[in-house]
């Protein structure tokens, strides 16, 4: 591989990089009290308003929001196993309308 084969995508810089990202995104999304599944089931779109929320530029690839939503199942298990902790509750819930529409029941 010569210095402008560089495949930078796949460098250990660019995986700690998209770690920090993914680290920021889930904290901001988690506590919105919006989980995993909530986060992969929203269009691109919505994804990156959060990001931009969030005060990050959106991620470029899917990788990204995926290793985000695995840190929210890994802090919605730490909060229910200890749910007295004060980071154990999400502090923003009620924006979460904002991002994720409840299903709308038919009449």
């Amino acid at each position: 591989m010569t210095s402008g084969d560089f495949d930078f995508a796949h460098s250990e810089q660019a995986a700690k990089s998209r770690q920090d990202k993914a680290t920021a995104l889930a904290r901001y999304i988690w506590e919105r009290g919006i989980g995993s599944a909530e986060l992969l089931g929203v269009d691109d779109a919505v994804r990156r308003k959060l990001a931009r929320a969030a005060g990050l530029s959106p991620p470029s690839t899917m990788e990204t929001w995926t290793i985000a939503a695995d840190l929210l199942d890994r802090k919605d298990r730490w909060a229910a196993q200890n749910p007295t902790h004060p980071a154990a509750t999400p502090s923003h819930t009620d924006e979460k309308i904002m991002w994720v529409k409840p299903p709308i029941t038919p009449w």
